[in-house]
């Protein structure tokens, strides 16, 4: 039986399409379609309901101590209101998940995690902490709105103060109020466009849900189930675990090196990374030349010699063209590269391109 998130009524008002995701109940579509949905965000607005999501507490004198050690980014510099995303390992450098954190100050830090792993996560952090540390699992008292998209700004700005607004990219206000509602201000997003997370109480969710699509009705705003964030995020080369990173792939090949610090003294799976620190593989793009949408666990083969396989894949809508990410043999990840994609026993043409496929106009 899967749950149900706060905002469960309203998406069946908005005429959601509910299917099972990460142990909830939770659309896939509206009756407006995917392309449409992707197409909102990428022009206007779009908001979504990723109330899925876990969010634990680190706090106490230890807590730093803790997240840098668990984790392999650096939050030793990190300053009041900072966000960073980081990856969390086992010992041989496989990935566990991969998590935002949000620095609250010195002594305290909320961490979000993805929503498949929050019992697997939360686990594996409890039974590595150390010291003088409170860990606690909040998921069930919040939901998180995510609203997306050129618009998302404009939108947001009626219904609040600019101070409760984050002026940066990964960064947040932490008591903001919009709509006359207490909520986390985040300025994050997986879509690869500008936009916020808001992370209020439950009760509160469905309230500022309507607000929100209220207020951005003239801007576009639309409500955009999981079909959309998973195109979205694929075109902007965002990668998600279980696909470009899990307990095999290390985030040295799925080019997440930005946040694995191996200066620090220590951290969880740094002796194995250091092993493993000179690539045999690494993640890429690819765009399909022939006819054909490569999909997930596609053998990629150059010639007759089998070098990877295909960890995403899509038909984008604001490119207009199908693309895919892969883990491919180094050899074979130089940007033009010719390789073939073997779709239902017929091989397609591809190209390595460069990543992120799609990026905002700044």
């Amino acid at each position: 039986m899967e749950r149900k998130t706060a905002l469960y009524d309203c998406h069946v008002a908005c005429g959601g399409k509910m299917v099972p995701f990460a142990g909830y109940s939770l659309p896939v579509q509206y009756k407006t379609g995917v392309i449409k949905e992707h197409m909102a965000v990428r022009t206007q607005a779009g908001l979504f309901d990723v109330s899925h999501m876990g969010e634990v507490l680190f706090e106490g004198p230890d807590a730093l101590k803790n997240i840098n050690y668990i984790l392999t980014n650096d939050f030793t510099n990190m300053y009041d209101g900072q966000v960073r995303y980081s990856v969390m390992c086992y010992e041989d450098g496989g990935v566990v998940d991969d998590l935002i954190v949000y620095r609250y100050s010195q002594e305290k830090y909320l961490v979000v995690v993805n929503a498949a792993n929050r019992e697997k996560d939360v686990n594996w952090m409890k039974d590595h902490l150390n010291g003088d540390v409170v860990f606690t699992d909040i998921s069930d008292e919040l939901s998180q709105l995510a609203i997306q998209g050129p618009n998302a700004d404009a939108i947001l700005r009626k219904l609040t103060k600019d101070e409760d607004i984050p002026e940066k990219y990964y960064s947040f206000v932490p008591e903001g109020i919009v709509g006359g509602i207490k909520c986390i201000v985040s300025q994050t997003g997986y879509t690869g466009e500008s936009g916020y997370e808001l992370y209020v109480n439950n009760e509160d969710a469905p309230k500022l849900w309507n607000m929100l699509l209220e207020a951005g009705e003239a801007e576009g705003l639309i409500p955009c189930g999981l079909g959309a964030r998973d195109t979205l995020r694929l075109e902007a080369a965002m990668p998600l675990y279980g696909h470009e990173m899990d307990a095999a792939i290390h985030p040295l090949e799925t080019g997440l090196k930005f946040a694995v610090k191996m200066q620090k003294v220590d951290f969880i799976g740094k002796k194995a990374l250091e092993e493993k620190s000179v690539l045999t593989r690494k993640r890429v793009g690819l765009r399909m030349i022939g006819r054909g949408i490569a999909r997930e666990n596609e053998k990629v083969y150059a010639g007759d010699r089998e070098v990877g396989w295909t960890t995403s894949g899509t038909h984008c809508p604001f490119l207009g063209y199908a693309i895919a990410m892969a883990i491919l043999d180094l050899d074979c990840t130089e940007i033009g590269t010719k390789v073939e994609v073997e779709v239902r026993g017929r091989r397609i043409e591809a190209e390595v391109v460069a990543l992120p496929f799609y990026k905002k106009a700044k």
